[in-house]
């Protein structure tokens, strides 16, 4: 089409050198011209508007064209593609991860809740009192690995949950600590004053459980040193009275039904030599009570 336009244009041109040069030859020719190339146009517009039906119809044939147009982009789209599915991979990874966590932190408000009620109710403590030294014994737990139930259990049998409570040998607060025989540990929460800062008490007082409970090995030894009766061949009870107080925390923890009108222990006598046992050296590693509130459900150490 473009050749027949150039040799129409070309005759033209030819046959205006040959003949004398008229304003009614020039308007002839340049019509002349005019009409080729409105037809050429014409021809190239149709065949334009065919190829676009073609390649909207054949989705195939205008990948074709548009990778021959376009080889690098096409390259760099596949190589991108594996980054992409690794990229997405983590992100799923990063949801799963968040997804669990939401679980895990819905599940241990949800326990505390119904321990925070129980206790409330069992031992006539003001909801948000109990619900303070439940919030306190489930952090201390999960930073010092050990069953904030059995924390709980030390408490209620120890003190009713009594942040005021103070033996005669002078055993102090929720925990009843000795705070002149462990002064060392409450120079890190304020100092021995801060024995009956209830906050400062159940913080000083797991930590003592938990090592009295890694140096005998077991819970139940760990309970009879705690006392003060490491020394003796029993402790009148007092380990009984909280590992049952713990298994009804554990089944409250878990949603069932637990009566509050069981007679609750009432606090456990106190030694002289309480929380002042002879130092010992076990050779086997002991038995780590159970992880934090999200391990609420789990044995501790051999319960």
């Amino acid at each position: 089409m473009i050749h027949r336009f150039i040799g129409t244009s070309t005759k033209l041109v030819q046959q205006m050198a040959s003949q004398p040069v008229t304003w009614s030859s020039v308007t002839k020719t340049v019509r002349g011209l005019l009409t080729t190339a409105q037809h050429t146009l014409t021809v190239f517009g149709l065949s334009a508007v065919a190829m676009l039906a073609l390649l909207y119809n054949r989705p195939d044939l205008a990948k074709r064209v548009s990778d021959f147009l376009s080889p690098q982009q096409s390259v760099q789209v596949a190589a991108a593609s594996p980054v992409q599915a690794r990229l997405a991979a983590q992100g799923d990874e990063a949801v799963e991860v968040v997804n669990n966590d939401d679980k895990h932190a819905a599940r241990s408000s949800r326990q505390q809740k119904y321990v925070t009620e129980w206790l409330s109710r069992r031992y006539r403590v003001a909801g948000d009192a109990a619900n303070m030294f439940v919030a306190t014994a489930y952090s201390t737990a999960h930073e010092i690995k050990i069953d904030p139930l059995l924390i709980l259990a030390v408490m209620a049998i120890e003190s009713g949950l009594n942040p005021f409570a103070e033996s005669p040998v002078g055993a102090q607060g929720l925990m009843q600590v000795m705070s002149k025989v462990h002064s060392d540990k409450f120079q890190e929460v304020g100092g021995s004053k801060a024995a009956l800062n209830p906050v400062a008490n159940i913080r000083v007082g797991a930590q003592i459980l938990k090592d009295y409970v890694t140096r005998t090995g077991s819970v139940e030894g760990g309970l009879k040193t705690y006392v003060g009766a490491g020394a003796s061949d029993d402790d009148s009870g007092y380990g009984n009275k909280v590992l049952a107080e713990y298994r009804r925390l554990k089944q409250v923890a878990s949603g069932k039904n637990v009566p509050i009108f069981t007679p609750p222990s009432a606090p456990a006598p106190q030694l002289a030599q309480k929380s002042a046992p002879a130092p010992h050296k076990v050779d086997a590693p002991a038995v780590e009570a159970a992880q934090g509130a999200s391990q609420t459900g789990e044995t501790v150490a051999g319960l």
